[in-house]
């Protein structure tokens, strides 16, 4: 197992965010819901209701609402939970692109999704904010 990386101009030089296959939703359903068979990539608990991310067609087949429909983009740097600074340099890459973006904090990785018709213009505009880092420091 590698070790996190908190420091953000290491992060930024070696972020190398990856384009997932697939369209994946944000989805919101009564917290009572048994969610197992739609496998979430991610929940989270609000007062509102139980927020999904969930692949588009296990949620279609489920007849979940669709609140986003997202590309999912993966930091695969292995980056420490309290690392500061990588959310805000990801957000204000992608907002200069006019992308909006949605991030996800896993123990690992960071997970950024995008609009699903902007999935490749996000991952360039990444690509191109990692290419800057990397030549700031040398």
């Amino acid at each position: 197992m590698s070790n996190p990386v908190s420091n953000l101009a290491e992060l930024l030089q070696t972020m190398q965010p990856t384009l997932n296959e697939g369209v994946y939703v944000f989805a919101s359903v009564s917290p009572d819901t048994d969610t197992r068979s739609l496998e979430p990539l991610a929940t989270f608990r609000e007062a509102e209701g139980l927020t999904l991310i969930v692949e588009e067609e296990r949620a279609r087949k489920a007849g979940l609402p669709v609140l986003f429909r997202a590309a999912w983009i993966t930091l695969t740097v292995h980056s420490d939970l309290q690392a500061v600074g990588l959310t805000a340099a990801v957000a204000a890459a992608l907002a200069q692109a006019h992308i909006s973006c949605n991030v996800v904090a896993a123990a690992f990785h960071d997970h950024i999704f995008v609009p699903v018709e902007s999935g490749g213009e996000a991952l360039a505009a990444l690509q191109r904010l990692q290419r800057r880092s990397s030549r700031g420091a040398g």
